[in-house]
C-alpha cells in the first residue's frame, strides 16, 4: 500500500490545543466497521454501550516530565527529551541544539545539573546525569505535549496530560484515548458488570513520527516497552475485549503474536492484519500519514475510516491529543 492513502487534509483549526473543559465532556463517533454505519455520540454515552460480557483494557503508563532545558558550555541553548531511563543516572534521549553534540560534550540542565553525551545511538543520544534522572525530571522537567500544541506546557497540562489512572512511570506522551475517562465513568462502568483490565505500554516520542517511506511495508516501528499480568490474560479470556488506545491494542495483539508477556514492541499494524484478540477500539482521531491511522483503518477498514474522518471533519469533531474519541467496532 501507498502512504498516501493514508493522508487526509485537516483545518488547523481542528486540532485541539487544550482539553475539554472536564474529563469525559468529549464527543464521541461510533463507527461499525462491518456495516460502515456511522453515529454522533458523547462520551457520556458509553456506559449504554458496554455490559457484562465486555472487558476494558486500560494503559496505565505514566507520563514522565521528559523537557528539559539548558546550555550548552559554549552558552548556547538546548533541549534534552528524555527517550528513556536506562539506568539511575543515565538515558536515552533527543537533543535539539544548533549543531549535533558529539561524545564528551558536556551541557548543563535546569537548576544546575550536569549531563554528558557518552554516544549517538540511531536518532538517539546516550547521556549520563550527574544525579538521579528520575528527580531530576520531577524537580526540573516540563510535561512533554506534542508537537501539535503551540501553547508551552502550562500547570493544568501536568494533570490533565495524564490519565486518572497512571501509575507506572516511562511514557513521554500519554496514551490519550484514556484522558477521556474520570473515576466517575470508571465506576459506572464497573457498577454495571463491566470487568476493567490493564495493560502498561510506556509510550515513546516515535508515535508522532510520521510514515516517510513511499511504500507503508517500508516502515519500520519504533519499540516500547510493555508488560501484562496474569490477572489481564485471565480477564480477557472469553469476554469481548475493547482497547483504549491504540497502545492497549498492540499489547495485547503482541502478546497473541510473541507469547512474551513483557518485553519491546514494535509491532507494525496496518491494513491486512488479522487480529487475534480485540474485538472494539477507543482511540482518538490520529495524524495524516501515521502508523496509528493506519492501525485504525486496519481495525475499521481504510474506507470506512475515510468516511469517518471526512464526516467528523465536516461536524467539527476537535482531533488529536486534546480532541474527541472514537469508539470503532472491528471490521472483520
Amino acid at each position: 500500500m501507498k502512504t498516501a492513502e493514508f493522508d487526509y487534509v485537516l483545518p488547523e483549526e481542528l486540532i485541539a490545543q487544550h482539553p475539554a473543559p472536564e474529563r469525559g465532556a468529549s464527543r464521541l463517533l461510533h463507527l461499525d466497521g462491518a456495516s460502515g454505519a456511522i453515529e454522533d455520540l458523547a462520551f457520556a454515552d458509553l456506559p449504554r454501550l458496554v455490559g457484562p460480557r465486555d472487558v476494558i483494557v486500560l494503559n496505565d503508563t505514566r507520563v514522565i516530565k521528559a523537557r528539559l532545558f539548558g546550555r550548552k558550555s559554549t552558552g548556547g541553548r538546548i533541549e534534552v527529551f528524555v527517550e528513556r531511563i536506562v539506568s539511575e543516572c543515565e538515558a536515552l534521549a533527543l537533543m535539539r541544539s544548533g549543531h549535533r553534540p558529539h561524545p564528551g560534550y558536556k551541557l548543563v540542565v535546569g537548576d544546575g545539573v550536569g549531563v554528558e553525551v557518552l554516544a549517538r545511538e540511531d536518532d538517539l543520544y546516550r547521556v549520563r546525569f550527574s544525579e538521579a534522572i528520575a528527580a531530576v525530571l520531577e524537580r526540573c522537567g516540563n510535561v512533554p505535549l506534542p508537537p501539535y500544541i503551540r501553547h508551552p506546557a502550562e500547570t493544568r497540562d501536568a494533570e490533565r496530560y495524564q490519565t486518572v489512572f497512571a501509575e507506572k512511570p516511562g511514557a513521554v506522551a500519554a496514551p490519550t484515548a484514556g484522558l477521556h475517562f474520570d473515576h466517575a465513568m470508571l465506576g459506572r462502568l464497573k457498577d454495571q458488570g463491566v470487568r476493567i483490565a490493564r495493560v502498561t505500554l510506556h509510550v515513546g516520542s516515535g508515535t508522532f513520527q510520521p510514515v516517510r517511506c513511499d511504500d507503508v511495508e517500508g516502515h519500520r516501528m519504533h519499540k516500547e516497552r510493555y508488560e501484562i499480568s496474569d490477572a489481564t490474560l485471565d480477564a480477557i479470556a472469553g469476554r469481548r475485549v475493547l482497547a483504549v488506545g491504540t497502545t492497549a491494542l498492540r499489547v495485547l495483539e503482541t502478546v497473541a503474536v510473541t507469547g512474551e508477556r513483557t518485553g519491546e514492541t514494535d509491532l507494525f499494524i496496518r491494513p491486512g492484519y488479522r487480529f487475534r484478540v480485540v474485538d472494539r477500539l477507543l482511540t482518538n482521531f490520529h495524524l495524516p500519514r501515521s502508523s496509528l491511522l493506519m492501525l485504525a483503518a486496519a481495525f475499521g477498514g481504510l474506507a470506512n475510516i475515510r468516511r469517518a474522518y471526512a464526516h467528523a471533519i465536516a461536524r467539527r469533531y476537535r482531533f488529536f491529543s486534546y480532541g474527541d474519541a472514537m469508539l470503532i467496532e472491528r471490521a472483520v
